[in-house]
């Protein structure tokens, strides 16, 4: 059970108003990403976004109930949501090997890029028939041709680089939170704690000179 509320009800306003605004303004950036992503076919980060957002609400529910297990679960995933998305900033810049061209964003399942490649801003698109092998009929693939103000993979690396300095703040704010729910659990004491209790105890109980006895009246 946590009593700051109790103790400090300002503390607690304000703790919850920082809760909701800062798991609004993480989902607000998931669930534009996610557009993207979906108008993209990039199938990864699409179900990647997916779990995110389902495990923020988690995270805001564990909050708001005191429950440091799902703050703690929550606490975990921004550690692999931080992974996630150096991946992709690896991915984007080629870096390690990694070719921003290739299909392990849409598991293979099309030809999609990011969104951004064709949709940046200055961006002209022109269409092109899809190499042999990879065509089928009427397929075309649409790639950027020089004018665009900013190239999608930066574009790209800015989105992932605002998720990792989302979760990093967000898993710090967890563990600050888990931190404060032990504390707080550990110097509840249960309304006075045991000591208490007895000493209440032996304040009503009646000593024993003092119960009734039984009176036998002789005619």
């Amino acid at each position: 059970m946590f009593l700051l509320h109790v103790r400090n009800p300002g503390f607690f306003c304000l703790y919850r108003a920082v809760s909701h605004l800062y798991t609004a303004e993480i989902k607000a950036a998931a669930l534009e990403r996610q557009v993207f992503d979906f108008l993209g076919f990039q199938w990864a980060p699409i179900l990647a976004n997916f779990l995110h957002v389902l495990v923020v609400i988690v995270g805001l529910f564990g909050a708001l109930q005191y429950r440091p297990r799902y703050l703690a679960l929550y606490a975990i995933w921004m550690v692999l949501w931080v992974t996630w998305n150096t991946f992709l900033v690896c991915f984007y810049l080629e870096v390690g090997g990694l070719s921003k061209d290739s299909d392990i964003l849409t598991f293979q399942a099309s030809v999609h890029r990011s969104w951004w490649r064709e949709h940046g801003p200055g961006c002209h698109t022109r269409s092109e028939v899809l190499p042999a092998g990879r065509a089928t009929p009427g397929s075309l693939a649409y790639i950027s041709v020089p004018g665009c103000l900013l190239e999608y993979q930066y574009l790209e690396v800015g989105h992932s680089g605002l998720q990792i300095v989302l979760s990093l703040t967000g898993f710090i704010y967890a563990c600050y939170i888990i931190n404060l729910f032990t504390d707080n659990e550990d110097s509840f004491d249960f309304i006075g704690g045991f000591d208490t209790y007895t000493t209440a105890y032996q304040a009503t109980h009646k000593p024993s000179h003092l119960q009734l006895q039984p009176v036998y009246m002789t005619k």
